[in-house]
């Protein structure tokens, strides 16, 4: 197991962190701010073994109700079905996108019917959501439903999809490299969005456009708990990576704060850790907590959210399977699947990475 270096710092409630830099005093946690050791023992592990192996950068992973699942690669921009019991996924549609850097094909969600699936991608001069229909076997042409979210450069895209308990599609941005735009509610960087399911704005969005809250560097995550709230994975810049409980109209922010501490305008992350542990991409809810995938610090963060609020997190996995990328609870509820991101460029793969994993506890 590889031994993170630094101190993972939880947040509870609406703790102040002052300053930024690392080294500051100031900047480290606070009395009232619980602190946990990256390398704490689970009092519950996670069993891990291998769904399918042999993947090219996958991304975004969507359950289907009946067991298969549709895994999309960020690097060839193909979306393939994995079914249920499989360990050979089949090619059912190529998208044309931008890869490089963090850019290429990223989160994919689907209706309640499961009969019209969504993808967000990268071009070369924008970033995009389509949406394909879906038969159980075929996914249909795709049609762009949102378009002109900033982008051009290759890192910064966001590109978190989650549908919500009201019906509409939660889209999550990065700054695309521009972080004063996560604060220009006039612009799609750095926010979280909210769209009918045809990419009209919803109507009761906080500010009468697509932005439902604002002040986000880059966001690769997105879900909703048992009670409707919703959760996002975020991250930072050189100090603290976050999780955020996001809410209508809210300002998270970036780029003039980062981790804690700026003041009454804007929101606190409930947990935030030290860029080394983290580095998150995706977040989902189970059994009572969110799960978290990080990528540098090669862990899934367990952090348990039934009681209402943020509690000390719980790392898993740590080192064994090296760069996490995304996690989604598998069909049935009864386990996790979890891809690793280790051909992304960034990471050591092994002969037979990527994979996806099958986690129980």
């Amino acid at each position: 197991m590889r031994a993170l270096r630094t101190l993972l710092a939880v947040v509870l409630g609406a703790v102040a962190l002052t300053g930024c830099g690392s080294d500051d005093p100031d900047n480290q946690p606070n009395p009232s701010t619980t602190t946990a050791s990256a390398e704490t023992e689970a009092t519950d592990p996670i069993e891990a073994v291998d769904l399918a192996t042999g993947l090219d950068s996958p991304w975004g992973l969507l359950p289907l109700d009946d067991g298969s699942l549709l895994v999309g690669s960020r690097n060839t921009g193909a979306i393939s079905l994995l079914g249920a019991g499989d360990s050979e996924p089949t090619q059912v549609r190529t998208i044309d996108v931008r890869a490089e850097g963090e850019s290429g094909l990223l989160g994919l969600a689907a209706t309640g019917d499961e009969s019209t699936v969504f993808a967000y991608f990268t071009t070369d001069d924008d970033s995009r959501v389509v949406a394909m229909s879906w038969d159980g076997a075929t996914l249909g042409e795709p049609t762009v439903i949102v378009d002109g979210i900033p982008g051009g450069e290759t890192f910064h895209q966001g590109g978190a999809l989650a549908l919500g308990p009201d019906g509409l599609l939660y889209v999550a941005t990065g700054d695309n490299g521009a972080p004063g735009d996560a604060q220009d509610r006039d612009s799609l960087s750095g926010k979280v969005l909210r769209y009918d399911l045809d990419g009209t704005p919803a109507s009761d969005n906080p500010f009468g456009t697509a932005v439902y809250s604002y002040g986000h560097r880059n966001v690769e995550g997105l879900t909703f708990d048992g009670d409707g709230r919703l959760w996002a994975s975020e991250f930072g810049q050189n100090t603290w990576d976050e999780v955020n409980l996001v809410e209508a109209g809210s300002n998270y922010g970036w780029p003039e704060v980062e981790g804690t501490g700026g003041g009454d305008e804007y929101v606190d992350p409930v947990a935030v850790w030290r860029t080394e542990d983290a580095s998150p991409s995706g977040i989902t809810y189970w059994d009572g907590s969110l799960w978290m995938a990080a990528l540098r610090g090669q862990t899934l963060w367990e952090i348990p959210v039934d009681t209402g609020s943020a509690q000390d997190p719980v790392p898993h996995l740590a080192g064994d399977h090296g760069r996490l990328r995304n996690v989604v609870v598998a069909t049935g509820g009864d386990a996790l699947w979890l891809a690793t991101s280790n051909t992304d460029g960034r990471g050591e793969p092994a002969s037979d990475d990527d994979r996806i994993l099958t986690l129980t506890r």
